[in-house]
């Protein structure tokens, strides 16, 4: 793209906030700029982090000339809206997840990365973590063999979290299991099927529209012979914070511990039963990073959000999305995973919430999110 370093403005600084120090160490990066509707609190993070350009509208963002690109970590509702305002500003877009929570705004942002030429990616922890890696890196080797069964899941209890939560249906945020069932395939979803479980209390139900405690979908995988399971839940049912993925194959299987902190486990097949199973530690990547922002992948400095502290970190993941977008600008190449992917992955969950209220019928996976 450039000679000059990339130049980010940061949209949303709660979790956002935790990205600048990468950003600001990266050596083909540069944040110019901070956005937050609470100016008091951007002042806070702004001046800690020793920024200058402040804005209190999105708008003054998309409009100043200096910014390439925004990275947008504001609440869900904002994010298919803030992503197409950009891209038709002339801005690439790095967004948390997920991409949006209707079909018709993911196909949107879809044409409009189509149209532009602007880079979008959806900015997925789960597929930088260091445990995805490590089964990534396994699964090439040939270790795992062929891959049989996938399955995934995200219980967390999102009480005392803020409230726009408290409207929001578990598959609605479901790319934390979609990704790396699909990822490690390098597939797309064809169709689900999704069934509701439990119910949820009345506040819950009557802010969200949602009465499943939980939903569980199976996905069948695009000219595969390979299927996964996914479940989610967000309230009122008991289980410690998890984002798991477990991947069965015919030399060696991987299975996430059930237990924050604990070892994984390694299954391999064809050893006398007591040998099995073993406990594994999956292993650091930061050799895969810029030797400026490797430090990141083990601490941020005063990472204090609440989805860091309860997310453990997020596998390490943090700097590697960074380093990802950044330098496919710098390169001019698709950033992994693009806006079509991003939308297959997001459409998942979308669509197997209308599988559950509909008794788990199949649901087809549009052909905008297929296409390479």
């Amino acid at each position: 793209m450039a000679t000059r370093p990339v130049r980010v403005a940061m949209v949303g600084l709660g979790f956002g906030a935790e990205f600048i120090p990468i950003y600001k160490q990266h050596p083909d990066a540069e944040v110019v700029a901070v956005c937050r509707r609470d100016e008091a609190a951007m002042n806070k993070v702004a001046d800690a982090l020793e920024i200058n350009k402040r804005y209190t509208k999105y708008e003054d963002v998309l409009a100043d000339p200096e910014i390439d690109f925004v990275h947008i970590n504001s609440p869900i509702p904002d994010h298919a809206w803030m992503s197409m305002e950009a891209l038709k500003a002339g801005k690439h877009v790095m967004c948390t997840v997920p991409m949006a929570t209707s079909i018709a705004d993911c196909e949107k942002i879809c044409r409009l990365v189509a149209d532009t030429g602007l880079k979008y990616m959806m900015a997925e922890t789960v597929v930088y973590s260091r445990e995805f890696l490590f089964i990534k890196e396994l699964y090439q080797k040939g270790e795992l063999g062929e891959i049989q069964y996938m399955q995934a899941s995200h219980p967390q209890d999102m009480d005392g979290w803020p409230a726009y939560w408290e409207r929001m249906i578990p598959m609605h945020y479901a790319t934390h299991v979609v990704s790396p069932v699909l990822g490690l395939v390098d597939g797309r979803a064809e169709y689900v099927s999704c069934f509701g479980s439990g119910r949820v209390r009345d506040d819950i139900r009557e802010k969200s529209g949602n009465s499943f405690a939980v939903e569980s979908c199976h996905i069948k995988i695009a000219d595969s012979d390979v299927s996964a399971h996914i479940w989610r839940f967000l309230y009122d049912t008991a289980r410690q914070y998890r984002e798991s993925f477990d991947v069965y194959g015919t030399k060696k299987s991987f299975e996430w511990s059930l237990v924050e902190g604990e070892p994984h486990i390694i299954h391999t097949a064809k050893k006398p039963e007591p040998e099995i199973a073993s406990k594994v530690e999956a292993p650091d990547y930061a050799h895969l990073l810029p030797a400026e922002i490797q430090k990141f992948t083990r601490s941020i400095e005063d990472a204090e959000h609440l989805s860091f502290l309860q997310g453990g970190g997020h596998g390490g993941s943090h700097p590697h999305l960074v380093n990802e977008f950044v330098r496919a600008l710098v390169d001019d190449r698709d950033p992994w995973p693009n806006a079509v992917t991003s939308a297959n992955w997001t459409c998942v969950g979308i669509l197997a919430h209308e599988s559950a209220l509909a008794g788990g019928a199949i649901k087809q996976l549009p052909e905008f999110t297929r296409t390479r």
